[in-house]
């Protein structure tokens, strides 16, 4: 039975990956994932589902269109195969080997921790690493982020951390760290918060606050930007929202009536979850946003990408705000071998950064257990 689940998830993962060849082809470009179906982009031939096997019909055909011989990329290959690899590698990771601790029982064999609840928790993080990969190609491609796969995790991640406590014991999500939970005090902020984010875009809708790296009138980039002037609109778009957040938490202190309400609130299983998954976004974009403006501010060039921001929002709406924090601060150490190769091959010096914050959250993820042990003995 184990084999055979480990071959199904293989399986899986090789589709899931043969779906991530479009995604990384046609999002960045503004075409839709569904329409048409696959053809080739030498002939436009339309590929008949009998050639289009993960794996198998690339080797078959030896990369090449059967109709006009035009070379397909190895990339199509690799993205399957190695998307099938970490399906069927994570499943291993957390239901056999056990990699990570989850409260569930070991009785049933190795496959009881999936089928106890197990199996949303594997759900969620295929998710976010399938998607991350996808992120991290276009990013490494084309120097860009589509925000629409970082906002297709966060939506996962709220309607996963909405439905996880009817399937695993709410105890159990908060001992094992399963998901993000929100404490009174954080749920109130995030509140505040979430408010002041709704005031700052219709801010911004009434020209009020200005955009900051505005377009011209074809959607292109202006040839020249004052970088320090566009970060200080920035930080005008978020005060709103840093002000309204630390005064919710202002009244949780001191008011009891606000207090009351958001421990009682909090005691709601899935209100806590989900609530935590907001707090783990907003923590997750904050940090990334606040080294994007405190580095423009400091060298007067635009650092890092608003990308990047929702990337590791995204990542913290899954992994909760700690964990963002945690990935951020892994990431340099990460990115540093590969900046140095990136550099040599590339010979540019404008180095993506968002497969760096990806390979950082993915470490997050799967060593999450021994992380918390090693800050316990020397923080705690």
């Amino acid at each position: 039975m184990l084999i055979l689940a480990m071959i199904y998830v293989f399986a899986i993962g090789c589709c899931v990956g043969s779906f991530l060849n479009v995604v990384i082809y046609r999002s960045p470009r503004g075409l839709s994932l569904i329409k048409p179906p696959s053809s080739c982009p030498g002939c436009n031939y339309r590929i008949p589902a009998y050639l289009n096997i993960p794996l198998v019909s690339w080797l078959m055909l030896r990369g090449r269109c059967r109709n006009c011989g035009y070379a397909i990329s190895p990339r199509y290959f690799i993205v399957e195969l190695f998307t099938g690899i970490i399906f069927a590698g994570l499943f291993y990771l957390y239901f056999v080997y056990g990699i990570r601790e989850m409260g569930f029982a070991d009785t049933g064999g190795a496959l009881s921790g999936f089928t106890e609840g197990g199996w949303i928790i594997f759900l969620l993080h295929i998710i976010l690493i399938s998607t991350f990969l996808a992120a991290s190609a276009i990013d490494l491609e084309l120097y860009i982020i589509p925000l629409s796969l970082c906002y297709f995790v966060f939506i996962s991640a709220i309607i996963i951390a909405g439905v996880a406590p009817a399937v695993i014991p709410y105890e159990q999500i908060v001992s094992y760290k399963l998901l993000p939970a929100a404490s009174p005090a954080a749920a109130a902020v995030t509140t505040g918060s979430l408010l002041g984010l709704f005031l700052s875009f219709y801010l911004l809708k009434k020209g009020i606050i200005k955009r900051s790296y505005p377009l011209d009138d074809q959607g292109n980039e202006l040839e020249e930007y004052n970088h320090r002037k566009e970060a200080m609109l920035e930080v005008a778009f978020l005060l709103p929202v840093i002000v309204l957040g630390v005064l919710s938490l202002v009244l949780y202190k001191n008011l009891s009536s606000a207090a009351a309400f958001w421990d009682r609130l909090g005691e709601i299983p899935s209100i806590s979850c989900i609530m935590g998954a907001l707090w783990g976004y907003l923590v997750g974009c904050a940090v990334v946003w606040a080294a994007r403006i405190g580095g423009t501010l400091a060298f007067g060039k635009e650092a890092m990408g608003l990308g990047d921001v929702h990337l590791l929002g995204a990542a913290g709406a899954v992994i909760g705000g700690g964990g963002a924090v945690l990935a951020f601060l892994i990431s340099p150490f990460s990115g540093i071998l590969c900046s140095v190769l990136y550099l040599v091959f590339k010979k540019t010096n404008q180095i993506p950064y968002g497969p760096f914050l990806s390979f950082s959250v993915i470490l997050v993820i799967i060593f999450n257990d021994q992380i918390q042990q090693i800050l316990n003995l020397y923080f705690y």
